[in-house]
């Protein structure tokens, strides 16, 4: 597929954005980024060519083997999302705000 400069493994890749044909995809494991890329969208899954898919990659020899859409996972992670949001958004103003 494509080359990354990634240890072998599997990952959890969330594509940031994509825009002209490119993705920014954020790379990621054990919870922590490990590296970004940008990869010609077309790599991706069709249904994973959007802004917030979640993605699992494995990577051999530097290179992208395989990559396969989680939309179970892409649903969980914007539902948590949108839950900090809503705590942040009612939180109460601070002393400096009132």
């Amino acid at each position: 597929m494509t080359a990354i400069e990634l240890p072998d493994g599997e990952y959890t890749a969330v594509v940031d954005n994509v825009e002209d044909g490119l993705a920014t995809v954020f790379f990621e494991r054990d919870g922590e980024e490990v590296g970004n890329a940008v990869l010609d969208a077309s790599w991706l899954p069709s249904d994973g060519q959007h802004a917030d898919a979640i993605l699992s990659v494995t990577v051999s020899e530097g290179r992208i083997e395989s990559v396969s859409y989680k939309p179970e996972q892409t649903a969980d992670r914007k539902a948590a999302a949108q839950d900090r949001f809503d705590r942040l958004s009612k939180r109460p103003p601070s002393d400096e705000e009132a």
